[in-house]
């Protein structure tokens, strides 16, 4: 067969996601759910993952290649496993892609604490007495933790 004028190599290039590499990040970002478990204990790290692609653009046998374990594999596969990319033909052959992907679990950060706070009250007795000073003021100061 031929190499067509447009691929000089006859070279069959991979199909890319729809939109490219951001499109691919934000579905991921998007879809992502870290696993309770996961998150209990900390767990943190990337997990990747192998599938293949079929002439439909649909992901077939996906299998981890290294994982991290607690739930963080499962979500990886299930995230893989909605990938869906173009359906194409190359020069007429129906082409089965091997591909890999990782896919990154990282914990969330702690929300940052709250800012130090004073709080000022003031006591005015209606009826000041020889007994009591006019005014109280007593002033409270939360601070970071």
């Amino acid at each position: 067969m031929k190499p067509k004028k447009n691929n000089p190599q006859g070279v069959v290039k991979p199909p890319v996601y729809p939109g490219g590499k951001k499109a691919l990040d934000e579905f991921i970002k998007s879809n992502l759910r870290y696993p309770d478990i996961a998150i209990d204990q900390k767990v943190q790290g990337t997990v990747s993952v192998d599938f293949d692609l079929d002439v439909f653009g649909n992901v077939t046998k996906t299998k981890i290649k290294h994982g991290i374990g607690y739930g963080c594999d499962e979500e990886a596969l299930r995230l893989v496993k909605l990938l869906k990319y173009a359906k194409k033909k190359y020069q007429g052959m129906r082409v089965v892609f091997h591909q890999n992907i990782n896919i990154h679990f990282r914990l969330p950060l702690p929300p940052p604490p709250p800012p130090a706070q004073t709080l000022n009250y003031q006591f005015v007795p209606a009826q000041p007495t020889k007994d009591t000073s006019p005014t109280i003021t007593i002033t409270i100061t939360t601070e970071k933790s």
